[in-house]
């Protein structure tokens, strides 16, 4: 097979864009799909970290704080006094509602109500937080006539490091194609301090949870690594670019392709003349 000279040279100035442009164009896509879809306001989640944070300034922007609610949901096994603090100063900073929900009653409710509950599974416990956190969020929307605006990067999305209906289950996703060094360049633009915007990324599914240490790579190695896939570049063309492993680059194309199950609808059979989600898919109003 013929392959067509690469043009691209990986280096971090390829992820740089017009953060005033992105900014406008984001907040544009949020207030339009909030107003064509009737939407009272915007429900989210803030954990304290620089995806949510991000996610809440551009929603409160975009509609204005005092339609946007961030729900800071804690729960005792994971509880830390810094995200709740770095939650607020976000709300403060952009003006937006919060509410504070204890999950921890909730929660000891799911592990004791399934019979084959195992402490000692972190990943299933832990997925049980992250599908919980989604109950409260969908709550308040439906309750508020809101929508759920989801805080997904690409470069989680990309890796499939989520929980399956759980903290990318969303109505909108605005961050989505953005990669998560992108995303905090963002954050900068957007005014919030650089403490948050470069604070470690976590889940916060278990104590002492950072997703580099899961993901086995730092994020400005990554998010180069899945420019070049995005772009059909091979492997060894990545590993001499950018002068790493091929075993990581390898595992990054790897853990990518598996996981793309978690990025679409459920799978069905094609029975009938029209098939949801595959030929018989209806504009969303105007998208």
């Amino acid at each position: 097979m013929l392959r067509l000279p690469i043009q691209v040279k990986l280096t971090p100035s390829l992820l740089e864009m017009d953060f005033s442009e992105t900014q406008k164009r984001i907040c544009r896509f949020i207030k339009e799909y909030v107003q064509n879809i009737g939407a009272k306001g915007i429900a989210l989640g803030l954990s304290g970290g620089v995806d949510s944070a991000t996610i809440a300034g551009l929603s409160s922007l975009a509609v204005g704080g005092e339609n946007v609610i961030g729900l800071i949901l804690p729960e005792k096994e994971n509880f830390n006094q810094k995200d709740i603090v770095d939650a607020k100063v976000v709300s403060e900073l952009f003006h937006l509602q919060t509410q504070v929900c204890d999950m921890s009653d909730v929660l000891d409710g799911f592990y004791k109500g399934i019979p084959v509950f195992d402490q000692a599974d972190r990943l299933c416990k832990g997925n049980i937080k992250a599908r919980t956190r989604m109950i409260y969020l969908y709550y308040y929307a439906n309750k508020q006539n809101r929508i759920v605006c989801g805080s997904s990067d690409k470069s989680e999305t990309m890796m499939g490091y989520f929980t399956k209906w759980g903290d990318a289950a969303a109505d909108i996703a605005p961050i989505m194609d953005l990669y998560k060094t992108q995303v905090r360049k963002l954050a900068l633009h957007l005014g919030i301090s650089k403490e948050l915007a470069l604070k470690p990324s976590t889940p916060a599914l278990w104590p002492n949870q950072t997703a580099e240490s899961e993901l086995g790579i730092d994020y400005e190695t990554l998010d180069l690594i899945l420019y070049g896939l995005e772009r059909f570049m091979a492997p060894e063309e990545i590993v001499n670019q950018l002068d790493v492993e091929k075993t990581l680059v390898d595992k990054v194309k790897s853990r990518w392709l598996a996981n793309e199950h978690k990025r679409r609808m459920p799978l069905a059979p094609k029975l009938g003349y029209r098939s949801v989600g595959n030929d018989f898919r209806l504009p969303r109003h105007t998208y």
